[in-house]
C-alpha cells in the first residue's frame, strides 16, 4: 500500500490546470476576470458621477464669475473672491481632465477583462475537442488581456487618487477663504 504522500497529486503537475483533470481550472479562469469586470464597472459608474459633479461645479463657478449683480461688500474682497473662484475653476478643469483619463482607463480595463473571459471560455471549449496552437493562442490572449486590464485598472486608480487630492485641496482653500472673510467681517 502506498503512503499518503505518494497518493496525493503533485502540486507542480502540469495537468493541475488542465480542464479535463481539474474542473476548477476553467472556473477560476472565467470567474476571476468576471469579478474584476464587475469591480471596474462600479469604479467607472462612480467616476462618471464624479465627472458630472465636476462639470456642474465648473458651470456654477463660471456663472458666479460672470454674474456681477451681487458684488461683495468691498472691491478688495470682491477681487479676492473672484481670484479664488477662478483658481477653483482651473482646479475643477484639471479634475475633469483627470476624471476623463480615469474613465478611459476603466473602459480599457472593462474591455480587457471581457476579452480575457471570452478567450478563456473559448479556449476551455476548444480544448475539450482538440489541443494545439489554437488553445495556446487563446491562453496567451487571455493572459495578455488580463494583464492589460489590471494595468489599466491600476492606472485609473492612481489618477483617481490624484483627482481626490485636488478636490480636497480646493475644499481646504475654500474653507480658509470663508474663514478669512468671516474674520474680516468680525463674525468670528
Amino acid at each position: 500500500m502506498r503512503g499518503l504522500a505518494e497518493q496525493a497529486p503533485r502540486c507542480r503537475s502540469p495537468r493541475l490546470m488542465d480542464p479535463h483533470s481539474n474542473p476548477f481550472a476553467v472556473l477560476s479562469l472565467i470567474v476571476a476576470p468576471a469579478i474584476l469586470t464587475n469591480a471596474a464597472s462600479v469604479l467607472a459608474m462612480s467616476t462618471s458621477n464624479r465627472l458630472a459633479r465636476a462639470v456642474d461645479r465648473a458651470r456654477e463657478l463660471a456663472r458666479q464669475l460672470e454674474d456681477t449683480s451681487h458684488p461683495d461688500p468691498s472691491p478688495d474682497e470682491e477681487s479676492r473672491e473672484s481670484a479664488r473662484r477662478l483658481h477653483e475653476l482651473s482646479a475643477t478643469e484639471d479634475r475633469a481632465v483627470l476624471l476623463m483619463r480615469v474613465l478611459q482607463s476603466f473602459y480599457i480595463s472593462l474591455g480587457g477583462f471581457a476579452l480575457a473571459v471570452l478567450s478563456s471560455l473559448l479556449g476551455a471549449v476548444i480544448s475539450l475537442f482538440r489541443t494545439g496552437y489554437v488553445v495556446g493562442i487563446l491562453e496567451v490572449i487571455a493572459v495578455s488581456a488580463g494583464a492589460v486590464a489590471v494595468a489599466a485598472l491600476i492606472r485609473g486608480s492612481a489618477f483617481l487618487v490624484r483627482e481626490t487630492s485636488i478636490a480636497v485641496q480646493v475644499m481646504h482653500e475654500r474653507a480658509e477663504s470663508v474663514r478669512g472673510r468671516l474674520i474680516r467681517r468680525g463674525k468670528l
